[in-house]
């Protein structure tokens, strides 16, 4: 069994770790929501915290097998996408989960092979690569040994499996040709048609394109890498549509959706309780307006209501007072100026000239 991913580090084994107490703890929550249950340790006849050996580890199983195939599964995901980082972030993930387990069960092979398998194809056109301890097997010559014991798994063979079956043959070999290495190109084709009579007219095809040195025929654009990395994507789909009941997936997306539902009606309550407080705020604004007309309609704009004092009264009779000097002052120069006229004119005409002379 092929169970090689990358070197093995610290850091895959923290990452494991956290994914670990991440399962259980989720485990506990969901068996404390189901009514009338109790946790294993407690029907057990053990306290708190003082889980036996044997039971953590069978609970310990249990929560890898878990995490093994939530990470497959977003494995999946992220290859589907193109999510390059993402992808990479859940293959080691994958390998610390795999190289963890003490032994794979039956019905974990399939999962365990396909996480191989992507791992090896994401690889496929970096020759200097190598997942095997031979270092002259390619990432693409070893992924088709991990899709070999993929068809095992399947119970029928279809076509689907067949064709990506051929593509790898092929591309294993064009990755060399098209780099102008035709020694290498040879020697997988020697590699992985050696014992192989039902693909000998493909080997045959090969073998005439890597002598004739001319990697841009028709022959390998119409097999070519995107091609495979498609037909791999179809068998994906099937697989998530076939594991999509993992008991980690429900979980986990149960708990985004009560989150965001909490953060919906939170966001939805501020935005409430804003418009109530700018509406509150909008009718004192209009009373508080309207005391002020009620206020200036009743008391600013009629005079009579005004208060008056003594320096008021003082004010308006010094203004009366003064109109009056002012108008007497007036009658007096009209009367002035009335007699000196009235004079002139009884004056006779020489006492006027001696006037205007002096």
């Amino acid at each position: 069994m092929l169970t090689s991913f990358r070197p093995y580090c610290s850091y895959w084994r923290r990452g494991a770790c956290r994914w670990l107490r991440a399962g259980l703890k989720i485990q506990s929550g969901a068996e404390a929501e189901q009514p009338g249950t109790r946790p294993r340790a407690e029907m057990d006849g053990a306290g708190e915290g003082e889980v036996s050996p044997e039971l953590f580890a069978e609970t310990e199983a249990v929560a890898a097998g878990w995490m093994l195939e939530f990470t497959c599964y977003a494995l999946c995901r992220h290859f589907r996408e193109g999510r390059t980082r993402d992808f990479e972030r859940s293959r080691d993930t994958a390998q610390a989960i795999i190289n963890g387990l003490s032994k794979i069960a039956t019905h974990q092979r399939k999962t365990v092979y396909l996480c191989q398998f992507l791992t090896r194809i994401s690889e496929g056109k970096t020759l200097g690569c190598h997942f095997e301890s031979n270092q002259r097997i390619s990432p693409l010559e070893s992924a088709l040994s991990v899709w070999k014991l993929l068809e095992e798994e399947q119970s029928k063979p279809d076509n689907l499996h067949e064709d990506i079956h051929r593509l790898i043959l092929i591309q294993a070999v064009a990755v060399h040709i098209e780099r102008g290495y035709f020694k290498e190109a040879t020697e997988v084709l020697e590699r992985l048609f050696a014992e192989s009579e039902s693909n000998k007219a493909l080997r045959m095809k090969l073998a005439l394109i890597i002598n004739g040195n001319n990697p841009d025929l028709p022959f390998l654009q119409s097999f070519s890498y995107d091609l495979l990395i498609n037909k791999i994507k179809s068998y994906i789909d099937l697989f998530l549509k076939e594991n999509s009941t993992n008991f980690l997936i429900k979980a986990a997306t149960k708990e985004v959706e009560t989150k965001r539902l909490e953060a919906t009606m939170s966001h939805n309550k501020s935005e409430n309780t804003i418009e109530t407080n700018n509406e509150s705020n909008l009718e004192t604004e209009q009373r508080s307006r309207k005391r002020l007309y009620s206020l200036a309609q009743n008391t600013l704009w009629k005079l009579e209501n005004v208060p008056s004092n003594g320096i008021t009264k003082q004010r308006k009779t010094s203004c009366l007072q003064s109109l009056s000097d002012l108008q007497n002052i007036e009658n007096d120069g009209k009367s002035l100026l009335h007699r000196r006229t009235g004079r002139k004119k009884q004056m006779p005409f020489g006492s006027s000239l001696r006037y205007w002379h002096n």
